[in-house]
């Protein structure tokens, strides 16, 4: 073989990293090591798989096609380490999930994951969908669970599970006594919503086709739990997850609007590379996902 798994290594850290210095540092190898192992990767087989600018490294074309079949072939070869040093045919797992997954569903699927099958290792991180769906695409996450229904080449989006928005208020808003709400309303009051960018406000807006540009939108939080406590506070009325609501709505500290006209329905998906490889660990929190849900 002209290569080895290092020099894959190397050319990876430095696809995700764009910097020979910081896929260096990543890898707990000198700067000097790290571009001779590019450079004899490259010289091997006689090719260029980087434009360099400056100290700036970016993908050429046969480099972005490189990249996939090397994420696959390194997943691979650490699926079979993992195995052969017995901890595990499962593996780590990097896995994305939005705020309103991360926060409501996803820390239970992993504890439950790690229960039936102890010594897995599963590192969650947490954003907003765009933001987990380009970390996907840049194959540093496995897989990702999102709101937001998203449209790329190189994504293949898995329905998951059902879901909901909610309008919702404080119990002694104004509007918390009405039955319904009409347009008229939903234009008269002061909204606090998540931002641009997330599946939350994605599906909102959609949901208020031909109203958006009369909304009052007073304030724009990251987090599900800031906005709760601002409309809490009587700053406004909001719209998020059902699942995110129901301990607020038992406790009374929140009072739903109903909307019957507007259509706040939506899915969850599994958010997969089509070119990443699927290891047993992915698959097992999938099927684990599927019966959770």
């Amino acid at each position: 073989m002209r290569y080895s798994l290092r020099q894959l290594e190397v050319f990876l850290a430095c696809a995700h990293h764009q910097n020979v210095s910081r896929a260096a540092e990543s890898l707990n190898m000198s700067q000097s090591a790290a571009s001779t192992a590019l450079k004899e990767f490259e010289q091997q087989f006689d090719l260029r798989l980087f434009e360099r600018t400056g100290k700036r490294l970016r993908l050429n074309e046969l480099g972005r096609q490189l990249w996939p079949r090397a994420e696959e072939l390194l997943e691979r070869a650490r699926e079979l380490e993992d195995t052969l040093l017995a901890h595990g045919d499962l593996g780590r797992l990097k896995i994305g999930a939005t705020l309103t997954i991360g926060n409501y569903l996803a820390a239970g699927i992993m504890a439950r994951y790690m229960e039936i099958q102890p010594g897995a290792r599963v590192e969650l991180e947490v954003a907003n969908t765009s933001a987990v769906a380009q970390r996907v695409l840049s194959f540093e996450l496995d897989l990702g669970l999102v709101e937001g229904e998203l449209n790329h080449p190189d994504l293949e989006m898995i329905p998951w599970r059902n879901d909901e928005l909610v309008v919702f208020c404080a119990p002694e808003h104004p509007l918390a006594s009405r039955p319904r709400l009409d347009d008229e309303d939903l234009k008269a009051a002061t909204w606090i919503l998540r931002e641009t960018g997330s599946g939350t406000r994605q599906t909102f807006e959609r949901a208020m086709a031909g109203l958006l540009p009369e909304l009052n939108i007073r304030l724009e939080l990251q987090h599900t739990e800031a906005i709760k406590r601002a409309v809490e506070a009587g700053l406004g009325i909001s719209c998020l997850s059902r699942v995110s609501l129901t301990d607020a709505f038992k406790r009374g500290a929140l009072v739903e609007l109903p909307v019957p006209h507007r259509d706040f329905r939506r899915e969850f998906y599994f958010a997969l590379h089509r070119q990443k490889y699927r290891s047993a660990g992915i698959e097992r929190w999938l099927e684990l996902c599927r019966q959770i849900a």
